[in-house]
């Protein structure tokens, strides 16, 4: 065990939640210096979230980096990422530009390979007590603050105190609602599905996605040859996924343009998924406390940006907190730099999320962009650096990708009038119309 340095406190930190974000937290501020109190609720080390998009977008890379999992990732069969999505136009399917350096790339792999890894490489972490079979029941507070937890063990109840609290503990944070942070909710009109296929063949070895408005799907192949395939229809097709759930998805995923050959691969999981789930957004922190991932915030699941967010989230706490979390700085500061970070981050990603949780059809701008990507290389590899969460949507809709998605388009119509011009002068059509114009005189 860590033993304690600083008068009152057991630990620096305590995080509640040894998933992705609060192992990655772990990690980052031990390494800083920071004494952490790893508690997850689960007592098996190899616990792992089940329902997931299993995607870690190109904008966790250099959390990745950071924490020196690449390498562990590469071994464990982690695909990269790359990926192309179904429109009404087409297929957008980006490219690395001639001569250009390769797309950035995140990583597909199951929780069951990701979580126990990472959760290792923070038991692992010099600085770092992991804490098994420890759920959080109350917070200690202090003066208006809070300045640790109260965590049912095997051993009994037993209190933990720590300048800082962190909740990594999900969309339904107990420490949050010790905390009382409310959570803001944004209602989903599409419900989700999904099973995971061994030996299932897509076009490239590549993620695929579908825009199919309002209904949405998904195939990402996994490690060890699997690929978790999902889909998310409008909410006005619940009666038929309840009647018969595996009719209708099979039903849904058959139907997709170029699906994937599902009838000759094999199905290893069970069909699972939810029919409400709601987009969660609270205040990241509170007087002594911060969330991370799913308990800041939860975005849609059709975009498959929570495990990259839930890194991100944990690299930016740590980046914030570390110093004045030992005692050297001011906390109540370092978590105003940390909030302000996180919305200025992440609001306007979930703003739109939200808006398109809706199930309404593409916004003009929207029917702009996606229509030019499905023509035009340049502009597909501008909408995969929005996909990847590299770009914010300001700089997605930039006057100047605006502009250029509107020159392809006015091109894209020119050139199909012209063709169109031109079969409508084909040499039958010619002679026809002379004869025609012969009989008249």
């Amino acid at each position: 065990m860590t033993k304690p340095e600083s008068a009152g406190f057991d630990y620096d930190v305590v995080i509640s939640g040894a998933s992705l974000a609060g192992s990655a937290a772990a990690i980052l501020l031990a390494r800083r210096g920071v004494r952490v109190a790893l508690l997850e609720r689960r007592a098996d080390p190899e616990a792992y979230k089940v329902l997931c998009t299993h995607s870690l977008t190109a904008n966790a890379y250099p959390v990745l980096d950071e924490l020196g999992l690449i390498p562990a990732l590469e071994k464990a069969g982690a695909v990269r990422n790359k990926a192309r999505w179904y429109t009404r136009w087409g297929w957008i399917e980006p490219r690395a530009a001639p001569a250009g350096p390769e797309l950035p790339y995140g990583y597909n792999i199951r929780r069951s390979t990701l979580d126990p890894l990472i959760r290792s490489h923070a038991a692992e972490t010099p600085g770092v007590d992991l804490l098994l079979n420890h759920q959080v029941t109350g917070l200690v507070r202090e003066a208006g603050r809070t300045v640790g937890v109260r965590a049912s063990t095997p051993e009994g109840e037993r209190e933990i105190r720590a300048r800082l609290v962190v909740g990594a503990d999900g969309k339904d944070s107990a420490v949050a609602k010790f905390a009382g942070v409310p959570a803001r909710l944004y209602e989903n009109a599409r419900f989700g599905y999904l099973a995971h296929f061994r030996n299932l063949p897509l076009p490239g070895g590549i993620s695929h996605v579908w825009f199919l408005e309002p209904d949405m799907a998904y195939a990402f192949p996994n490690d060890d040859g699997v690929t978790v395939l999902a889909v998310l229809p409008d909410k006005k097709r619940l009666p038929a996924f309840r009647e018969d759930l595996e009719g209708s998805f099979l039903e849904c995923v058959r139907a997709l343009p170029e699906a994937p050959p599902i009838d000759s691969a094999e199905r290893i999981t069970k069909i699972i998924g939810t029919v409400n789930y709601p987009l969660h957004s609270r205040k990241p922190t509170a007087p002594g406390v911060a969330f991370i991932g799913d308990a800041a915030l939860t975005s849609d699941p059709l975009w498959g940006v929570g495990c990259g967010w839930a890194l991100q989230s944990a690299q930016w706490l740590a980046e914030a907190v570390a110093s004045a979390a030992t005692g050297r700085g001011d906390l109540g500061r370092a978590l105003v730099v940390y909030a302000r970070r996180h919305r200025r981050r992440l609001r306007g990603y979930q703003y739109l999320a939200a808006d398109f949780a809706t199930a309404r059809p593409l916004n003009p701008l929207e029917r702009l962009m996606y229509s030019a990507a499905a023509r035009d290389e340049s502009v597909a590899r501008h909408m995969h650096l929005f996909a990847s969460r590299l770009i914010g949507p300001l700089r997605f809709l930039n006057p100047v990708a605006l502009a250029r998605a509107s020159a392809v388009n006015i091109k894209h119509r020119g050139a199909a009038t012209s063709r169109r011009t031109d079969r409508s002068r084909s040499p039958l059509r010619e002679a026809s119309q002379h004869t025609k114009d012969s009989n008249a005189a």
